[in-house]
């Protein structure tokens, strides 16, 4: 089970996050984002993943930054087709999109598959595209029975790690491939807590 770290927005708390070591790092590129990144992405290990984040972004806007900042991710939170998500991929980095669950949501009505994205993000349906601090009903992840892997995120915190634990044991996480942690282990918005995240990572290694 992989970690990701999202919505880093600060050059020096960035710096201090990767000796941790996480999987992945997201960075915003929405602007109507309060943890929107500004150019912060320097001196990030080789090893530590990049995941730039957008939401119903141009194409060409999309290609600037992979580019500019050499993101090995694109994680898709609009309203992108699957045709749109395609010519993403062909830019040579893997395409994340996300999925807003809600109680009644029925996993038939996807419309992706595996030639146009590489993972799936569920997320919790709610008044933004993400970034909601707000969990779902993981159970609902027992009707999941694509073999597309997922990130799990929405509101993820230390508190739930007993549900958690007990989720990621079950049939409902066999294709569960990253937990996406942001808004429950901040100080204020972008500035990740380093101490919290160190016990939830050291709690989801136990696992892995």
């Amino acid at each position: 089970m992989k970690l990701k770290i999202c919505g880093m927005n600060d050059q020096k708390n960035t710096n201090s996050i990767c000796e941790l070591q996480p999987d992945f790092l997201g960075f915003i590129f929405w602007k109507d984002s309060i943890r929107f990144c500004e150019d912060i992405i320097e001196n990030i290990p080789d090893d530590i993943l990049k995941v730039g984040v957008f939401v119903n972004a141009d194409y060409y806007e999309i290609v600037d930054k992979v580019i500019a900042h050499n993101l090995n991710f694109v994680q898709l939170h609009g309203n992108e087709s699957p045709d749109f998500c395609n010519e993403i991929r062909k830019t040579n980095v893997k395409v994340i999109k996300s999925i807003t669950i809600s109680n009644d949501f029925n996993f038939n009505e996807l419309n992706y598959n595996k030639d146009c994205i590489d993972y799936y993000i569920f997320d919790t349906k709610g008044e933004l595209p993400g970034g909601n601090g707000i969990t779902f009903n993981w159970e609902i992840l027992n009707d999941y029975n694509e073999d597309i892997p997922f990130f799990l995120s929405g509101g993820i915190s230390l508190d739930e790690w007993p549900d958690l634990e007990k989720f990621l044991q079950s049939k409902a996480a066999k294709n569960c491939f990253a937990i996406d942690i942001n808004s429950q282990f901040e100080e204020e918005p972008g500035i990740k807590n380093k101490q919290k995240i160190k016990e939830f990572q050291e709690k989801l290694n136990q696992l892995r």
